[in-house]
């Protein structure tokens, strides 16, 4: 999961981005609307942390013209704004949660979680695909009801591919969800983790679209 955070207090935001990094999320972070903006043309987050204070252009705004042209994108408002005006014009300008700092980067992590679920119609708290069973909140997988060990970025792709089964992705869509700016990639890094992916779980766990990318194989053929 690929995180976007808009916050100009610089202690916080690289606290924010440092912690959620600890727990395996692609982080971007940003201090200022513009820079946020830009960020958006270039990369496919799946869910932006955004702060209202911010220089040149408040985040209210910001959001309002994100929604206004469309951006489904699940965003979280975190702000010391704590008046209920402010939390009802936040949710009526687009936000799909509204929290008040502090807040405990665990909460953040849950409810980043659930904004995203629900963002691709996947509510349920245990995902199931045959014989496999996954569990997006503790990241944890079970084949045929045994626990699976996956690496941070196994787990990240299966998400992934879990998220959309029946949509084929590019390496490029799979690469960007799974790394941020800061963070090097090796150019076989994903065959890497497809490979793993299918020797820990089911040789036809993921199908492979020659020149076209990935998508998740087929219920009945992962029994």
């Amino acid at each position: 999961m690929r995180i976007l955070i808009v916050e100009d207090d610089p202690m916080l935001g690289d606290g924010l981005r440092r912690g959620l990094q600890l727990l395996d999320y692609a982080v971007d972070w940003f201090s200022t609307a513009a820079e946020a903006d830009h960020a958006l043309e270039l990369a496919g987050y799946d869910a932006v942390v955004l702060d209202l204070g911010l220089p040149g252009e408040d985040g209210m705004a910001l959001l309002a013209r994100w929604r206004a042209r469309g951006c489904r994108i699940p965003v979280i408002v975190l702000t010391a704004r704590d008046a209920i005006e402010s939390r009802i014009c936040g949710l009526d300008a687009g936000a799909d949660d509204y929290l008040v700092k502090p807040i405990a980067l665990d909460e953040l992590a849950a409810r980043l979680r659930a904004v995203t679920r629900r963002a691709v119609g996947m509510s349920s708290p245990v995902w199931k695909h045959g014989a496999l069973e996954f569990h997006p909140a503790r990241r944890q997988a079970f084949w045929a009801g045994a626990p699976v060990e996956l690496t941070s970025r196994e787990a990240m792709l299966l998400e992934l591919l879990l998220a959309h089964p029946n949509r084929l992705l590019t390496r490029d869509f799979l690469r960007d969800k799974l790394y941020d700016w800061q963070g090097g990639v090796e150019s076989n890094a994903l065959e890497v983790h497809i490979h793993h992916l299918r020797r820990k779980i089911h040789p036809r766990i993921v199908r492979t679209f020659r020149g076209a990318g990935y998508t998740l194989g087929a219920a009945e053929d992962c029994q």
